[in-house]
C-alpha cells in the first residue's frame, strides 16, 4: 500500500513542481531587463538572420508561455509578453524557439525523428488507456498488451523530445551571447529560465514512464496467475 501511495505521490507531485519551478522562473526573470533593450520578437528575428534563416516567419500569438515552433510553416510563434517583452526572460524563450528553427533547418536528428513519429504517438496517446482499461476490465492479457504498446509510442515520443529541447536550449544561449543579445555576466541568469523549463519534460517524461511500467508490471502479474 505504502509503494502505491509513493507511486501516485510522484506522479501528482513532480509535475506540479516542475510547473511551479518554471513558472516562478518566469515570473521572476520577466521582470528583469535584457541589457540589448530587445524585445522577444526582434531577438528572434536577430538570431533567424545570423544564422540565414530569412524565410522563418515570426507571429505573436494569444496565451501565456504558449510560444513554439512551427516546422510546417516555417513560424517561430511567441506569446504576447514574449514577443513585445524586453526581458530575460522573453530574450530567452525567443532564442530557444529560434534554437528549435536552427534545428529543423540542419536536420537535427532527434527532432527529425520526433516529427515522423508524431501521428503514432498522438495515437498511442489517445487509444492506450482505452485498451488498457478494457484489458484490465475484462481480464484480457492480449487487449492489455496491445494498449501498452499504443502507449510506448507516447513514451518514446517523451523521451526524444528531452534532447530535442536540451539541444535547443543550449542553441539559444550561445545565439543570444555571439549575438549581442546578452552580456556574459547575465549568462546565468537568463539560462535559469531554460533550465526551469526543461525540468517540465524531464517530469512528463518520469511520469510517462512511472505509467508504462506499472501497466507492464499488471500485465506481467496477469500471465503469471
Amino acid at each position: 500500500m505504502g509503494g502505491f501511495l509513493i507511486y501516485f505521490a510522484i506522479l501528482l507531485i513532480l509535475p506540479l513542481w516542475a510547473q511551479s519551478k518554471v513558472k516562478r522562473a518566469y515570473k521572476k526573470h520577466s521582470k528583469i531587463q535584457n541589457s540589448s533593450m530587445m524585445t522577444g520578437a526582434q531577438v528572434a528575428r536577430k538570431i533567424l538572420d545570423e544564422n540565414g534563416l530569412f524565410d522563418v516567419k515570426i507571429e505573436e500569438v494569444r496565451g501565456v508561455m504558449s510560444d513554439h515552433y512551427d516546422p510546417r510553416s516555417k513560424t517561430v510563434r511567441l506569446s504576447t509578453d514574449n514577443y513585445h517583452g524586453q526581458s530575460q526572460a522573453a530574450s530567452a524563450i525567443a532564442a530557444h524557439e529560434v534554437g528549435h528553427a536552427i534545428q529543423d533547418a540542419e536536420e537535427y536528428a532527434f527532432l527529425r525523428f520526433r516529427h515522423a513519429i508524431v501521428p503514432v504517438a498522438n495515437l498511442g496517446s489517445n487509444l492506450s488507456y482505452i485498451l488498457i482499461i478494457a484489458g484490465a476490465i475484462m481480464y484480457s492479457a492480449n487487449l492489455l498488451l496491445t494498449g501498452i504498446v499504443f502507449m510506448s509510442a507516447a513514451v518514446l515520443f517523451q523521451l526524444v523530445t528531452l534532447p530535442v529541447e536540451y539541444n535547443a536550449s543550449s542553441r539559444a544561449m550561445d545565439q543570444l551571447v555571439s549575438t549581442g543579445v546578452i552580456r556574459n555576466n547575465e549568462y546565468r541568469e537568463t539560462k535559469k529560465v531554460l533550465n526551469a523549463a526543461a525540468l517540465t519534460y524531464v517530469a512528463a517524461a518520469i511520469t510517462a514512464l512511472l505509467e508504462l511500467l506499472r501497466f507492464v508490471l499488471l500485465f506481467v502479474g496477469m500471465n503469471e496467475e
